[in-house]
């Protein structure tokens, strides 16, 4: 049989040869064939081989090479290859976050070779903290710091009464703000120049091309002005004799597009934060039991067919079968749903879910990389590593824009060269590179920072934070929005709803011996009533021989008698007659999802208690007012399925699907985007963290749990669908006022490439000058820094 594996570390010919000649020769494999273009080896194999059996080959020829199964759960890298990573973060295996090569994965951290973004890594079951993250704030830092005092005394002209050339010359200011460039430039943003470079020589114009460029010639033109003065026309100069600098310009673009780079690090290392919680909560340690004997072992150390002690409150450390004892189990990190499961013998059970308050024995199935947990903790991660940063309308730009300038640039220096007036060469240079500088984006690269920053603060007014500007954008474009249920369309707190007394028994006899009987129950249900006598002030006394009956309910003795309160089961097996006409108003309550608890003794019945989860306020006006707007909603829910049919039928729903486990919610999604939807996945729970990683904007409920938030690229505060509303508001809002800032930008570059270029010049010997050249980029930066700020008075109530 063939395998397909891929290869990191290879650069040469030589290198393909060694991989090649190492893994031909591991017993058992028939040939092998590696392909050093694709970064990949098939082998033809009669069984497969343990990976880590290839990677000992391989590792013979030098520890850089590494090997792993593509598309595989566990992207599985050797201990060896993971000891020769100096950051410390994931598991030392590093993509790009724009996908420009697929799949293709480095084991170093760097930049990608073809756009130059930074190189992001992966996470596996022991992360750290995000370096990459961290070098980019502190670069961001240092470049504020000093581009703020370049762009003070830059723009100090346009003061009335400007103090500046009181104090020092203007040419000594010039060469402050040169010194004050430097850290920029060539350490803070380096980077960038690197980027463009790159883009160069691969063909890959992008926002970095133009920001390398107009920064670069920006930075040299003025550098070349203060050592050479006497080379420039006398139109080039200013009122004072100077020639100007535009230093400003490229610190300030420079540090801008840096703030970029260091929001989507921040994203990438929130989407680290969601699996270190999910990690965490998988135990380190379980009791194994071997002929009587327990005994605290590492998880790690596992292995199917192990025994295992459970304890009440313990958190169950993998997949397997209850064998021994009975039980009742928080499962909501799956499911979503607040009440317990009760377990018997030859019931499932899985890894991170929540024992309750008794003891018993599991047998191990799936342990390490097999459990549930650890596929969620894979689907969160691959689901936000897919998700590429947000591709600007500026970049799409400058791939036109970049090859336009460039060859207006080279034109205009050739046309001044061959036509102008003597000195001919000086005119057609200085001319060329005006252009450049006019060209420089400055506004270009305001108008979406700018426009997100605005609407990101008054998001947070309104209790909507948002992570990312491609949440913030994407959310304006959703054609379908999957809306978890527990939690998120309901309450997600099990709340007493309905008491039904029998005749000449009043309702608060009935809550008062309910009460009574579940004080002394950690079940959520018993929770819930006490937690209603209590709202209803009404008087609890404890029970004497209380006893709990496992996925029944609780037995025990109050004003001398039995009672029982539960299931319908429980009344049954203690000869508690139940009315016919209670059992029909009971079937009613159960057929709109609510759970019914009964409550007599041998001798008398008093009634019944109908419990449920309350459909949130304003949730179903929430989802009239998304379809009115063109959202199509689908429910997604881990209930089962009367219970949802209920409650869509109340929010007036027609979509939903029931009975869901975290992957299938994924693949849910995935459908949907298959199908050419811009899907929105809206939840709060454990169970909802793949699908809200995985959609195209992941919306949390800020009542939620942490995992769900770290997930999700919006976050609503309050955990209500309202807020959902103004974040789509706000999210239309931006979007449009990003368009029209870069209207108001490429208009700027559109009249000022041209004058640049001296078409003015044959009809009325203007030249453009450097002042005007420096107004009419301030008035571009101006205005798009005006239109932004419109975002403040934007209603989103």
């Amino acid at each position: 049989m063939q395998y397909v594996y891929s290869i990191q570390g290879m650069s040469c010919m030589g290198c393909r040869h060694h991989v090649q000649e190492s893994l031909s020769g591991v017993p058992g494999v028939i040939s092998a064939k590696v392909d050093l273009e694709k970064g990949e080896a098939v082998l033809e194999m009669e069984t497969e081989i343990p990976i880590r059996k290839l990677q000992e080959a391989i590792s013979n020829h030098g520890d850089r090479y590494t090997i792993h199964l593509p598309g595989t759960r566990k992207k599985e890298v050797v201990k060896k290859a993971k000891a020769k990573v100096v950051d410390g973060s994931g598991n030392g295996v590093f993509y790009c976050p724009m996908r420009c090569e697929g799949d293709k994965t480095y084991n170093k951290s760097g930049d990608c070779p073809v756009c130059g973004m930074d190189l992001v890594e992966m996470v596996t079951s022991n992360p750290s903290e995000d370096t990459s993250y961290k070098r980019l704030l502190r670069k961001f830092w240092i470049a504020l710091a000093f581009t703020i005092p370049v762009f003070l005394i830059a723009m100090s002209d346009m003061l009335p009464g400007n103090p500046l050339p009181e104090i020092a010359p203007v040419a000594l200011w010039n060469w402050v703000q040169f010194g004050l460039s430097i850290p920029v430039v060539f350490y803070a943003t380096w980077m960038f120049f690197q980027r463009a470079y790159r883009s160069l020589i691969y063909r890959n114009l992008n926002m970095f091309t133009l920001i390398g460029i107009g920064a670069s010639v920006a930075w040299l033109f003025s550098l070349a002005g203060m050592l050479f003065p006497d080379f420039f026309p006398e139109q080039f100069k200013g009122h004072n004799g100077e020639v100007p600098v535009y230093f400003e310009a490229a610190t300030v673009i420079l540090t801008l597009v840096l703030m970029g780079q260091v929001l989507e690090a921040r994203a990438h290392k929130k989407t680290n934060a969601a699996v270190r919680e999910l990690l965490n909560l998988a135990p380190p340690t379980a009791i194994r039991v071997v002929n009587g004997v327990e005994s605290e072992v590492p998880v790690a150390d596992l292995v199917p067919g192990d025994e295992l002690r459970i304890r009440p409150g313990a958190r169950i450390p993998v997949d397997g079968v209850l064998s021994d004892g009975a039980g009742s189990v928080d499962e909501s990190m799956l499911t979503g749903e607040p009440i317990p499961v009760d377990k018997v013998a030859g019931d499932t059970l899985r890894g991170g879910t929540l024992n309750g308050n008794q003891s018993f024995l599991m047998q191990a199935e799936r342990v390490g990389e097999d459990t549930l947990l650890a596929q969620i903790v894979r689907l969160v991660n691959e689901a936000g590593n897919s998700k590429a940063p947000i591709q600007k309308l500026a970049d799409r730009i400058s791939a036109y824009f970049v090859p336009a300038v460039v060859g207006i640039a080279i034109l205009t220096g050739i046309i001044w060269s061959v036509f102008g007036p003597e000195p001919a060469y000086v005119y057609g240079l200085v001319n060329g590179i005006a252009v450049l500088i006019i060209a420089c984006p400055c506004a270009l690269g305001l108008a979406t920072p700018m426009s997100i920053m605005v609407g990101v603060g008054q998001g947070a007014k309104h209790g909507v934070l948002i992570r990312d500007a491609a949440a913030l954008e994407g959310l304006s474009k959703i054609d379908v929005l999957m809306v978890d249920k527990t939690g998120t369309l309901t309450e997600g707190v099990p709340e007493v709803t309905h008491v039904e007394p029998v005749h000449g028994v009043s309702e608060e006899k009935v809550v008062r011996f309910a009460a009574g009987l579940n004080s002394l129950s950690e079940h959520p249900l018993a929770r819930a009533i006490v937690r209603f006598a209590s709202e209803k002030v009404i008087p609890i006394e404890a029970p004497s021989n209380f006893r709990s009956e496992v996925g029944k309910g609780v037995t025990g003795e109050l004003e001398e008698s039995l009672w029982f309160v539960g299931n319908s089961l429980l009344m049954e097996e203690n000869k508690v007659v139940v009315p016919d006409e209670i059992t029909q108003k009971a079937q009613i309550h159960q057929q709109t999802g609510k759970t019914v608890v009964y409550l007599g003794s041998q001798k008398e019945f008093l009634g019944f208690i109908a419990i449920g989860d309350r459909i949130k306020d304003g949730a179903t006006e929430a989802i009239t007012a998304l379809q009115n707007q063109g959202v199509r909603v689908v429910m997604l829910t881990g209930d089962d399925p009367k219970t949802a049919q209920a409650v869509a039928r109340a929010l007036n729903l027609s979509e939903f699907r029931a009975g869901l486990l975290p992957h299938q919610k994924l693949q849910i999604v995935n459908e949907y985007k298959a199908a050419g939807k811009c899907v929105g996945m809206a939840g709060d729970g454990i169970n909802d963290a793949p699908a809200l990683a995985g959609s195209d904007v992941g919306i949390a409920m800020g009542t939620g749990t942490d995992v769900a938030i770290e997930s999700a690229g919006i976050t609503l505060v309050k955990g209500d669908l309202q807020g959902l509303l103004r974040a789509l508001r706000l999210s239309k809002a931006v979007t449009r006022n990003i368009r029209q800032n870069l209207f108001f930008a490429l208009f700027y570059n559109s009249v000022g490439v041209p004058v640049a270029a001296g078409i003015l010049f044959p009809m009325f010997g203007i030249l453009l000058s450097p002042m005007i050249a420096a107004a009419a980029m301030s008035f571009s930066s101006v205005s798009v820094i005006a239109n932004a700020l419109r975002l403040k008075r934007t209603p989103l109530i």
